[in-house]
């Protein structure tokens, strides 16, 4: 199994995955392009394209959108990041594909509106990525300006290759993660989703419902 490679060979493998879902590369591709600090392709588009291709469905299936985010702690308007959406938006046009751009320092502005919890300003896009509902959503891909691609996994590849999702209880409320792995099994039933904590420090258990369960 990919997920019991050494981290170095797992890296490899993610690249190669990764790289079968074209409309993926084009969008990192294009994305370097841009130019932003501190970016990263992001959430679902990375881990749905390997879940696609470890169950042998088309690459692209299911994917909803293309999440790019990067952080601009200077100015901390609207205007400066609609301006930045409107130059993506010319960017991707022609693109089979949604591209949500979005500055992570600003996400505190609006966080609480609309998932009903604060949330401290970021201080980085690692930071942001790093408080995403399920610890198997924190990855992120850039293309460094040599071609190299940079990879930030906190939590390691090991579940994202046995298709595991594992909450993250550090920012989301356990709604948003109810909502997401139900979305996702739907889309995907081979997942092994576990349950959100009962109590801070807890560990997760895995859900009874799910049907495969990967070593």
């Amino acid at each position: 199994m990919t997920g019991r490679l050494p981290l170095d060979e797992q890296l490899a493998a993610l690249r190669t995955t990764l790289s079968r879902n074209e409309i993926l590369l084009e969008v990192l591709h294009r994305a370097a392009g841009l130019a932003l600090p501190g970016w990263y392709l992001t959430a679902g588009c990375l881990f749905q394209t390997v879940w696609n291709v470890v169950t042998g469905r088309p690459p692209a299936a299911g994917i909803r959108d293309y999440d790019l985010f990067y952080f601009d702690g200077g100015d901390l308007s609207w205007e400066a990041e609609d301006a930045v959406i409107r130059a993506g938006g010319k960017l991707f046009d022609g693109l089979p594909a949604t591209v949500e751009i979005r500055n992570e320092a600003r996400v505190h502005l609006w966080y609480e509106d609309r998932y009903g919890v604060p949330c401290a300003p970021h201080t980085s896009t690692e930071a942001a990525i790093d408080s995403f509902a399920a610890t198997t959503c924190c990855l992120g891909v850039r293309l460094e300006a040599d071609g190299h691609w940079r990879v930030y996994a906190p939590h390691g590849l090991s579940d994202v290759f046995h298709l595991v999702v594992r909450p993250n209880p550090v920012l989301a409320p356990p709604e948003v993660y109810a909502a997401k792995t139900a979305r996702w099994r739907r889309q995907w039933p081979e997942l092994t989703v576990l349950d959100w904590p009962t109590a801070p420090g807890a560990p997760a258990r895995h859900d009874s419902g799910t049907s495969t369960a990967r070593p």
